[in-house]
């Protein structure tokens, strides 16, 4: 859906250009892009003031609320409704939270924000029947979003999301949508704190930790996970240096992500005050950062692998392993090893929650920072996945960076990357005539196996591999390789790009 309407786009624009170099995508296009109220892979995210308005929450909230209706009718419905520390995420949960009333939908409003996990964890003990999250996830800071889950507590297929798409259109069309006095009997406030803590507390060897010595230095990105990741450590006795652990609209002016960039003053913290890892999490606490104990930033893509590595060898947990197209072909080698079954998905965690709701893994990842594992919860959580990592490093006695030696030995070295490039309509078109015609051979080596899940997979020889595929949340075109050899992985990749001009 949001390649055929941004093909759409595209069409109506093909001769806007603007003072930018060749190429480059055009204003109006972006523009258009941006306007258009749609789910991605992570929800419905846009430009404060732009698309993400008053009036467009206030239309997607009703979209929602005619949908849980036609969903279970002549029930009493209930809405979970959180949000992060962005500016104006507590107003438009506070608008949703009208919104919701006057539809005499039950709303359990969060009273301060919190992670996105902390919010999975209440759809699923109160029996709610969906969850609303006022997040733009690690995107800038003059950006809002809204997240939707379902009653699982997991984010919402797109089965799911087509249909409240399609509500949307409706009532952009047909319905002028004022502001609501909020219904007070269907509103009351909730703490998400205290419930999902004492849910991690049974997750992760405290004890263990404690007895380790492991020293542990947070950057909470001026996000949700304040108060949450750094009280846990502490009141387990862990020793904990904290940085960032404060409310900033503009996130210290930077895009709240765990990017290796972002966490050059993690970096800093973990040497000067000689801790043994640090972690980090991104606005809504749902994805991870890791650096050891020297500040050097470890890979999401090493972390999930050293993760798998450590729940199947040391927990001794069987069972299926799923990544989304894009995450390192270490799982797939660990996998092999093990005899697990592997599960491949498109991009998007709610594919992989899909997968543990069926209970047909144990684990799953994606290279963007998200883990899905046993008797957990189907949303991403890193603070959960930081936790675990310090329970990995106390169980082994040794440092990040020896760990991922034993790894390297054990089933060979992976070096992978990721670019983007501006989506034009000619690199559409050439994309698209990719996705019909795959080549037999790149960059001198031939192609084993083309999977089409999400965008054109190459698969080589050697568990090597290149990905194009459509970004779902902006115009760009996102190309991801791997390979064991250096030399191989900037072939693979330039031979790749060549092909978009």
């Amino acid at each position: 859906m949001v390649a055929a309407s941004l093909s759409k786009a595209l069409a109506l624009t093909q001769s806007v250009r603007v003072g930018r170099e060749p190429g480059c995508f055009s204003a109006a296009v972006v523009l258009i892009f941006e306007k258009m109220i749609r789910f991605g892979t992570s929800g419905w995210r846009a430009v404060m003031g732009e698309a993400f308005t008053f009036q467009n929450v206030r239309i997607v909230v009703q979209a929602i609320a005619n949908f849980l209706k036609q969903k279970f009718p002549g029930r009493d419905v209930s809405v979970i409704v959180n949000y992060d520390t962005r500016f104006l995420s507590e107003r438009y949960a506070s608008e949703a939270a009208k919104v919701l009333s006057h539809n005499k939908i039950h709303v359990y409003l969060a009273e301060r924000d919190a992670p996105s996990q902390a919010q999975a964890f209440q759809i699923i003990k109160r029996k709610a029947q969906g969850g609303i999250n006022f997040t733009a996830s690690f995107n800038p800071p003059e950006y809002n979003g809204l997240k939707y889950n379902t009653d699982s507590g997991a984010p919402a297929l797109p089965s799911e999301t087509d249909t409240i798409e399609a509500e949307i259109k409706l009532l952009e069309k047909d319905f002028s949508f004022l502001p609501r006095y909020a219904q007070t009997e269907y509103i009351e406030k909730i703490d998400l704190q205290n419930d999902y803590l004492a849910f991690l507390q049974d997750k992760i060897d405290f004890d263990l930790i404690r007895r380790s010595g492991v020293r542990v230095g947070v950057d909470l990105l001026y996000g949700t996970s304040r108060e949450y990741l750094d009280e846990i450590l502490e009141e387990n006795q862990v020793p904990v240096e904290e940085i960032h652990g404060y409310i900033d609209p503009y996130f210290g002016g930077i895009a709240p992500s765990c990017t290796e960039e972002n966490l050059g003053d993690l970096g800093r913290l973990v040497r000067e005050k000689k801790c043994d890892l640090g972690l980090a999490t991104d606005a809504d606490g749902d994805r991870f950062g890791i650096v050891d104990h020297e500040g050097n930033f470890i890979i999401q893509n090493l972390i999930l692998s050293l993760l798998l590595h450590y729940v199947v060898v040391h927990k001794g947990w069987r069972g299926g392993v799923a990544r989304s197209v894009a995450t390192t072909h270490f799982l797939d080698r660990i996998a092999r090893k093990y005899d697990l079954p592997l599960y491949k998905t498109p991009v998007g965690f709610k594919f992989l929650a899909d997968l543990f709701l069926r209970n047909q893994i144990i684990f799953g990842g994606e290279e963007s920072a998200s883990m899905a594992i046993k008797d957990h919860l189907p949303e991403k959580d890193g603070i959960f996945a930081g936790l675990l990592v310090t329970e990995m490093v106390a169980a082994s006695g040794k440092s990040l960076s020896a760990l991922l030696q034993d790894l390297f030995k054990e089933y060979g070295e992976r070096i992978g990357i990721q670019k983007s490039l501006p989506l034009t309509p000619e690199r559409e078109k050439k994309l698209r005539k990719l996705f019909k015609n795959p080549p037999a051979q790149l960059g001198g080596r031939r192609v084993l196996n083309v999977e089409t899940i999400d965008g054109m997979k190459l698969d080589f020889s050697d568990d090597d591999w290149l990905l194009l595929r459509l970004s779902g949340t902006e115009p760009i075109i996102r190309c991801y390789a791997e390979s064991g050899s250096k030399t191989e992985l900037r072939n693979l990749v330039k031979s790749g790009l060549e092909k978009l001009g």
